[in-house]
């Protein structure tokens, strides 16, 4: 695997279309009126709505995912661990 795989094209010339895309960005943003700190305020806001809909099911739902996996998964790869163990082919003896 080399760079060009890796980033789409020589380093340097990723860096550069990156800046140049990101630069024409900034300033259409910034011809709306979007600046940093509003946008970050703004997408606060936002994640506190969609909470604030009903999401806060999914804290629930998550909280006991990971209660449960601290005791299923251990046993499930002890499991799996000795399951390899048991099925390995045995070597012949000379």
């Amino acid at each position: 695997m080399d760079s060009n795989t890796i980033f789409g094209g020589s380093p340097l010339g990723v860096v550069v279309r990156l800046a140049v895309i990101s630069l024409v960005v900034g300033i259409v943003l910034s011809a709306l009126g979007i600046t940093p700190d509003n946008l970050f305020y703004q997408l606060n806001i936002l994640a506190s709505r969609i909470y604030d809909l009903g999401f806060g099911v999914f804290e629930w739902f998550l909280g006991y995912l990971l209660l449960g996996a601290m005791i299923v998964v251990p046993i499930w790869a002890i499991a799996r661990f000795f399951g390899v163990l048991k099925n390995r082919p045995s070597e012949p003896r000379d």
